[in-house]
């Protein structure tokens, strides 16, 4: 089974040029969560709403339109769909949608940006708080996944430059002591447990100043992995061949 994750920075945007015909035949996912969606299902397109062989489930952003939101599909019918922490502050932004399997819970979430000023900082941290006591609530049942813009990269390796971004956002101590705290508390960050030392290894690049060309970039794309559950990964990667968004997909393959 095939998991991926992408955040698409508007999903709409997906059908120009074959980019979501192209990511489905080039990566063939089971499942699939998407993040920064940036449309409510009434403004999707067939190709959208149902692709063939997938069931689709979307949380949208409630309060800004074309702002936000997430979805998942699956050719595997889950046996429940989540769709918010049940924090309203949190919700109403569309950032989370969940998922029952029968081996697993997947979570997949688009952490909020903290690049307009210290208000939205607190409110990163604060999300990050509760999405990781709401799956570890869930970790009581079954293990979890989770997945998602993560929004900070994690150590120095993990982004192009790391002396020139240490006091901005995305690679903040305080963002990145929250994903020292999710290790800690027993979850895998997939990627590193299958490549510890790869170098250059990004998920997101700045359209602006062409960093993609380059390889300017910074990994803010995760998946986690129980400990519990981690041995049935077979392998994480990475996608960078697939285009269409300043972040490309990445993906783990779970045994059967």
């Amino acid at each position: 089974m095939k998991i991926v994750s992408w955040n698409v920075n508007g999903l709409r945007s997906l059908a120009k040029d074959g980019y979501w015909e192209s990511f489905l035949k080039g990566i063939k996912p089971d499942i699939f969560c998407l993040q920064e969606t940036k449309a409510n299902p009434e403004q999707l397109g067939e190709e959208f709403l149902s692709p063939d062989g997938y069931s689709a489930f979307f949380s949208s952003c409630r309060v800004r339109k074309g702002y936000s939101g997430v979805a998942l599909y699956s050719k595997i019918e889950p046996l429940k769909v989540i769709y918010g922490l049940g924090i309203q502050e949190f919700d109403q932004e569309g950032r989370f949608i969940g998922a029952e399997y029968e081996d697993f819970w997947l979570l997949n979430a688009y952490f909020p940006n903290a690049g307009q000023g210290p208000e939205r900082l607190d409110y990163k941290l604060r999300f990050y708080d509760a999405f990781l006591a709401f799956a570890e609530k869930l970790r009581e049942q079954k293990p979890v996944i989770f997945c998602g813009d993560v929004n900070t990269a994690h150590e120095e390796i993990d982004l192009a430059r790391p002396k020139e971004n240490d006091a901005n956002t995305g690679f903040l101590p305080e963002e990145r002591a929250w994903i020292d705290e999710v290790v800690s508390a027993g979850y895998v960050d997939s990627f590193r447990h299958f490549h510890p030392h790869t170098k250059e290894a990004y998920s997101y690049w700045d359209l602006f100043t062409h960093a993609r060309d380059r390889n300017i970039g910074w990994r803010l794309d995760y998946f986690f992995v129980a400990s519990e559950f981690i041995k049935h990964i077979k392998k994480a990667e990475i996608h960078p061949d697939i285009y269409g968004s300043d972040h490309c997909p990445v993906s783990i393959t779970i045994s059967s």
